[in-house]
């Protein structure tokens, strides 16, 4: 096994044994076990079979990845197009969805009312549920005609609630369609912002990749330490030696059965006992970095996407490379407001690392009161986590627009968005729900094509698909690398009607329609909210 000779393992009367025996020659000089043989074998066996695989799926890699690339190009064109329709279909899919929604409620009322009326008559479907009690068998319940009843009071008021929403939240829904529709036309006139995740995507690269070296540079940085020992009492005993002149030193004559042996990997020095510490610096140094590379990405769409929105003509007023533009703008301006908001947050997730490496050192700990504070302490950091994230991401919307520093940017932002605080979630919802169905639909359709393809089940290409191993290699490589791409592209799309909506909104607020200060907003906007612009003719 591995170009190494096992001694002939056999059983008799249900003992393992090689040869006669229960026990062998290691080799060594020593008498082991046969059972230890036989775990090793086993261990052997799977390491050789994980290589195995490795190498097959490697085979399956050499020819197939050609067609990976086809597919994942597919999954780009296929994004791309779904961002274009959004266009035209963004109010279509919101209103399909909602009436869907009440359609599926209604039934499940219907459904309910049914076998509420069937069960009428019925032994002891009559009984409580209180006198029933809990049950581990739930199927227990449905026999009983109050559980449907309850069911269907709940759906009814689901039902009512939604029914509720439609009727005073209808305008605010039109508004979050009309934004959709705005950010498509705006990544329409600037569609180098679909690629600039690439730029953000090799600047992180290079993060990690700093990152990783340092720590295996500090990792490395050790030295072997060389301890003395001894059977006997010696006044050298546990002091630091070195094998290379230790039987010429004084040591050997005043303790003769002293030795210079191996202790641990690591250092006495000042530096050697702080790396731990430089390790942590690292670490922390990772977040802040990353944190700024995102935050430079969102600062530069937001800036590119903010100078489509006050083009008062669009797209002639914009200038001639708005992405370009903003991004140097940022790195001449905004460097130091972008540093300072990714610190705030790279401070809030080393405190989550510390929290969670600290709960895994105390998860033999006995003491609940100390894991019931850390889980406390990891649920509140973790929203304090999510909130500064989102802060963060409107702080950079305001100042790509504005150019005031982060402190201000993020109060003026916080306080317009509390302002307009259904317009937020109702645009929340909505576009989560477009993102969720992009996503669903784009990798659902190339992860179904690439199954038919490498299973050959299309008669078309039956013979060009290549032959494989395992044909779910190609298959998962290309439904990952598609929901990567699609995030990568609705992340700027985001990205374009979060900006937008800020937009949106400081023009409501600082503009009125006059001829000095006139609506930069979309005609559809305008005509939505019975907006004009007076003395001067729409954009």
């Amino acid at each position: 096994v591995a170009r190494r000779c096992f001694p002939a393992i056999h059983t008799k009367d249900g003992v393992i044994m090689v040869g006669n025996e229960t026990t062998y020659d290691d080799g060594r000089g020593h008498r082991r076990n046969v059972t230890e043989l036989l775990e090793g074998a086993k261990k052997a066996n799977v390491v050789l079979e994980m290589r195995q695989l490795a190498m097959k799926i490697f085979e399956d890699y050499t020819v197939s990845w050609y067609w990976i690339i086809i597919g994942l190009v597919i999954a780009m064109v296929a994004s791309l197009i779904f961002i274009v329709l959004l266009r035209f279909l963004a109010g279509i899919m919101v209103w399909v969805m909602i009436v869907m929604v009440i359609l599926v409620l209604g039934y499940g009322i219907f459904h309910c009312y049914m076998e509420y009326a069937k069960l009428k008559g019925e032994a002891g479907s009559d009984m409580s549920l209180t006198d029933l009690g809990f049950q581990t068998d739930l199927r227990v319940y449905l026999h009983l005609r109050q559980t449907w009843l309850a069911f269907m009071i709940i759906l009814c008021v689901l039902e009512l609630v939604i029914i509720l929403l439609l009727i005073f939240l209808r305008k605010r829904i039109l508004i979050a369609i009309a934004l959709i529709r705005e950010a498509s036309r705006a990544i329409g006139h600037i569609m180098s912002s679909l690629l600039f995740p690439l730029c953000t995507f090799f600047l992180l690269c290079l993060c990690i990749a700093y990152w990783a070296s340092t720590a295996v540079f500090l990792s490395t940085s050790n030295e072997a330490v060389y301890k003395v020992f001894n059977e006997s009492t010696c006044p050298f005993s546990g002091q630091t030696c070195k094998p290379e002149t230790f039987n010429t030193s004084n040591v050997t004559k005043l303790c003769p059965d002293a030795q210079c042996l191996f202790a641990f990997y690591g250092g006495e020095t000042a530096y050697h006992k702080y790396l731990i510490v430089l390790q942590f610096f690292n670490v922390f140094m990772l977040f802040w970095l990353a944190n700024f590379v995102i935050a430079l990405g969102q600062v530069t769409l937001a800036g590119a996407f903010a100078s489509y929105y006050w083009a008062f003509k669009k797209p002639d007023d914009m200038p001639a490379f708005p992405l370009f533009s903003a991004f140097g703008r940022a790195l001449r301006y905004h460097t130091g407001s972008l540093a300072f908001g990714s610190l705030v947050l790279a401070i809030v997730q080393v405190i989550r690392v510390t929290l969670e490496y600290l709960d895994h050192r105390l998860k033999a700990a006995e003491n609940k009161f100390a894991k019931f504070l850390l889980s406390c302490l990891k649920c509140c950091f973790w929203c304090l986590e999510k909130f500064i994230k989102f802060l963060n991401r409107n702080a950079y919307i305001m100042i790509a627009i504005y150019g005031t520093n982060f402190c201000t940017s993020a109060r003026n932002a916080f306080f317009l968005l509390m302002r307009n605080i259904i317009r937020v979630a109702v645009l929340d919802k909505v576009t989560d729900f477009l993102f969720f169905l992009g996503k669903l639909l784009i990798v659902g359709s190339v992860g179904i094509l690439a199954f038919f393809f490498f299973t050959h089940r299309i008669k078309l290409v039956q013979d060009t698909a290549p032959s494989l191993n395992y044909y779910w290699v190609p298959i998962l490589t290309v439904i990952v690398g598609s929901y990567l791409i699609a995030h990568g592209f609705f992340s700027v799309y985001g990205m374009c009607v979060d900006t937008l909506f800020l937009c949106f909104l400081e023009d409501l607020e600082r503009n009125d329609g006059s001829a000095e200060k006139p609506y930069f907003m979309s005609q559809d906007l305008r005509r939505l909210l019975r907006k004009t612009n007076k003395g001067r003719p729409d954009a």
